[in-house]
């Protein structure tokens, strides 16, 4: 965990143009990047990580090409039997159980990192199994999983700044990065847009929110009164931004050439609606989970007040949380879950926290003080410190690259075939035998989806310095600058071939 953050002082323009400032002549042509582009031996073997990761992310992006974009391989359409999609979800979740871990040591925290990561990773598997098959049946799920992702997105962020303090532009730049980067790439050498991949500037935008919530005004972020009107303000602006069309539009216009998104097999929809329905869906979701990181030294306490209770007072205790979560799953199942997919996404903004959550008012005693949260699926997930100390391995390695995945299925699982397609087509390395094929396809997915989140964590560290500005800007510029230089030459290499095919 990161010690509270001192501010650091403002770059300012003379300094970083000074004999010795981060943008001087001196300072660029010294840096690791620009020695490495005039071949400097020494710098060469010293980056020789970062450049092992540059090469390797480009090629599996060549692989996405090739997949995707040419007739190098088959493929095939996507057929849906429930069947084969329970069983490959429970024949996996079958095999996550038998190797679940129990860590030892400390008591296990409630809503630990090894548990997060599987919660993504079960999640991730059904969300990608929905698209291999085409399971429309399963919508509404599939739309409480994403709301879930962005539920932890609010959480996980604001437990981190409320912690640390750490506002600095490194770690936001970290972060951006994280969300970024591949798809950035992907978007330049497919040609496609950025809202194809719709996840990606969802999480941005719910990031860059918690960010400028906490980080405003951050001095005071211990003071409760404080950050119950920062989350209450967060409520008001996303309803004001989300209640009118026409808001929406002349907010998000400056930015409509990177959020704008047509479906070639639809080329007459509204460019501006995939934006609007997608971040419309989840829009309160994200404050939720700022609340609930809000409300977790409550919730460990009624946990601890609930462990030191005796035997049968706990178990009579433990029944009685499980009963009422029981009795909210299944009103909200009966009323709002089972709706057709028009009904339920009309009702999915304002009812999707309550699957993860449910808010409660009790009378006040050790284990529920007023008012205190009750918890549907993380309430029972966290119940026992047994239950909090086993984690399913299998579940939490594929929850740790989740992004990767999502990315990845366009172009080398599914397939699109042609820019800012959707992914309506499956890879078919086996034709014939659609059951040997998901396997060998789904083997190569996951090791293009593991070695894509290494080597973007790799650039990362090396290009994203955490607590260097002056670096960190440095880097952006020469990267901007070197990006902008082969964007020049690539445009050029492809006006030249035209000319020369006439």
């Amino acid at each position: 965990m990161h010690a509270p953050c001192s501010p650091r002082p403002p770059l300012s323009a003379a300094a970083l143009v000074a004999p010795g400032g981060a943008l001087s002549w001196a300072a660029i042509r010294g840096s690791g990047l620009a020695r490495c582009v005039l071949l400097d031996r020494a710098a060469l073997v010293s980056a020789l990580p970062t450049l092992r990761a540059a090469v390797e992310g480009g090629a599996w992006i060549m692989w996405f090409f090739l997949a995707d974009r040419t007739a190098l391989l088959n493929s095939t359409g996507r057929i849906y039997s429930r069947d084969t999609f329970l069983f490959m979800f429970l024949a996996l979740a079958t095999c996550a159980a038998l190797a679940s871990q129990r860590p030892t040591g400390r008591p296990p925290a409630v809503l630990n990192r090894g548990q997060t990561e599987e919660w993504k990773g079960w999640m991730q598997v059904l969300f990608l199994l929905y698209h291999y098959y085409s399971a429309k049946e399963v919508y509404n799920a599939i739309r409480v999983f994403i709301a879930a992702y962005v539920w932890m997105t609010g959480y996980g962020n604001f437990a981190y700044y409320y912690k640390t303090s750490d506002f600095g532009m490194g770690r936001f730049c970290q972060m951006m990065w994280r969300l970024n980067a591949l798809v950035v790439v992907c978007c330049l050498a497919l040609n496609n847009s950025y809202m194809l991949y719709y996840i990606c500037p969802m999480h941005t935008l719910f990031t860059v929110f918690v960010y400028a919530a906490l980080g405003l005004g951050h001095a005071h972020n211990k003071r409760p009164g404080v950050i119950w009107a920062k989350l209450a303000a967060c409520l008001v602006l996303t309803h004001l931004l989300w209640m009118n069309r026409s808001v929406f539009d002349l907010v998000w216009r400056p930015l409509r050439p990177l959020l704008a998104y047509t479906n070639p097999a639809r080329p007459e929809g509204d460019p501006m609606h995939e934006w609007f329905f997608r971040t419309g869906l989840d829009r309160y979701v994200w404050v939720h989970g700022m609340a609930c990181a809000a409300l977790l030294p409550r919730w460990e306490a009624a946990l601890a007040a609930l462990a030191a209770l005796g035997c049968k007072a706990r178990r009579g205790a433990r029944a009685a949380v499980l009963a009422v979560c029981a009795l909210v799953g299944y009103t909200w199942y009966a009323h709002v879950f089972s709706k057709p997919k028009l009904e339920y996404n009309a009702l999915h903004p304002y009812t999707s926290w309550i699957p993860i959550t449910a808010s409660h008012e009790a009378h006040s005693t050790p284990l529920f003080p007023p008012p205190q949260n009750r918890i549907v699926f993380i309430v029972v997930r966290n119940l026992t410190p047994g239950l909090r100390s086993a984690n399913l391995v299998l579940f939490g390695w594929l929850g740790a690259v989740t992004l990767e995945t999502y990315i990845g299925q366009f172009h080398t699982w599914l397939l699109t075939r042609r820019p800012d397609g959707q992914p309506v087509l499956l890879l078919d390395l086996l034709p014939g035998y659609p059951l040997l094929n998901f396997g060998m396809a789904t083997g190569v997915y996951i090791l293009v989806s593991h070695r894509l989140h290494t080597t973007t964590l790799t650039l990362r560290d090396a290009l994203v310095p955490h607590d260097d500005d002056a670096r960190l800007l440095r880097n952006a510029v020469m990267g901007l600058a070197l990006a902008g230089g082969l964007y020049a030459v690539t445009v050029a290499g492809v006006g030249l071939a035209a000319a020369l095919a006439r």
